[in-house]
Formats: C-alpha cells, structure tokens, sequence
C-alpha cells in the first residue's frame, strides 16, 4: 500500500514583538493629563513622613478602596513598604505652596507654616486639608519603577467645599467651571465648558 504523506503548512508567523513605549513619550503624555493633587501622609519610625502625589485614585466603592503609586527610589519608600495605615488629604486651590513643600527634596514638611496633629494611630492630619481619608493597606506590589499600593477608606471627611487643586503641564491651577468661564464671542457660555486657571509653576 502507498505511504501516505501528510502535507506540512509552515508555521504561521508571529508579528514581531513591540518594544516598550519610551518613558520620555509617556511622561510628555501625562503631562497633558491634570490630575488631582494629593498628599500622602504616614508614621514613620523617626516622626512623620508625606510625600506629594498626583497618582492617588478611586478605585473600589464597596469595599471602599484607592490606589496610589511611589517611585522605588523615593527614600520614604521603606516607610510606606512598612506602613499599616497612611492618610491621604485632597488639596483645594491656593494650597500649591503645601504641595511644593511637600514634593520638595529635603524640605522640613511638617515644620512651620504646615500644621498638622497626629491622631490616636499616629498617623499625621493635616489641618488645613478640607477632605481626608484615613487607609489601611490591603496590598502593595512593585509594577515596573514604582510601588503599588491599595488601601481600604477606613474614616473620612469632607469638609467646606472649595475647588480642588490640579497638576497640569508642570504647574498647579484649579478647575473652572462653566459659570467661571469666560463668554464665547457670541455671548454664550457652553454648557459644562470646564478649563484650568491661576497655574502656577512647580
């Protein structure tokens, strides 16, 4: 009887693998991303420690839970791999000078004009923050150059209502809503028109 012979079909090619976006690319990117301005506070073993961030989101309602991300290189990254709890305060306009302190390398963060209390855990409050959130750390891993971190709302306030602090193109403004805005050349104002105004440099 005649061998069969099976015909082979070349393997089909794979598309060749795409290489990482260039870190310069994503961070020219994001600086056209305004992004609410934070900061996050915690107990250290040598006092308080904060650090400024742009990254913290909501993430969960039920469990109520947010994320927020730190460079591995950040020397306040020990702290916040060992920290149980941390707080984060949502800065309102006119607190760009807190901001800056607290993004500033070396900067005395908690020293005068910051005012600040620690509460019954030890984790420092700021006083001038109109909204906080009081967090227990669920989970952190290492993705790529920063840490990840979740962490469940365990206390909370919202305060007086004022416009929120954003992080826009390297400078801080805040948010302008469409009765803020400014008329259109007919007259009009565009229902929900939204624009960044008073930046100011980091």
């Amino acid at each position: 009887m005649p061998k069969q012979v099976t015909a082979q079909h070349p393997a089909p090619r794979r598309p060749p693998a795409r290489s990482a976006a260039d870190p310069g690319a994503l961070a020219r990117a994001f600086r056209r991303h305004a992004a609410g301005v934070t900061i996050v506070t915690m107990a250290g073993p040598r006092g308080p420690v904060g650090f400024t961030a742009t990254s913290v989101a909501s993430l969960s309602e039920r469990p109520p839970l947010v994320s927020l991300a730190l460079s591995v290189r950040s020397s306040i990254a020990p702290v916040l791999e060992a920290s149980e709890t941390l707080m984060v305060h949502l800065l309102s306009e006119g607190q760009h000078e807190l901001a800056a302190r607290f993004a500033r390398p070396g900067a005395d963060r908690f020293g005068p004009p910051t005012r600040w209390r620690a509460l019954p855990g030890g984790e420092p409050l700021l006083l001038d923050a109109a909204v906080w959130l009081l967090c227990r750390v669920r989970r952190r891993t290492v993705e790529g150059d920063h840490h990840l971190v979740v962490a469940e709302v365990l206390d909370s306030r919202t305060g007086r209502a004022e416009a929120p602090l954003v992080y826009h193109d390297g400078a801080y403004g805040t948010i302008q809503t469409a009765s803020e805005s400014p008329a259109r050349p007919d007259g009009t104002i565009g229902e929900g028109d939204l624009s960044i105004r008073g930046a100011r440099s980091r």
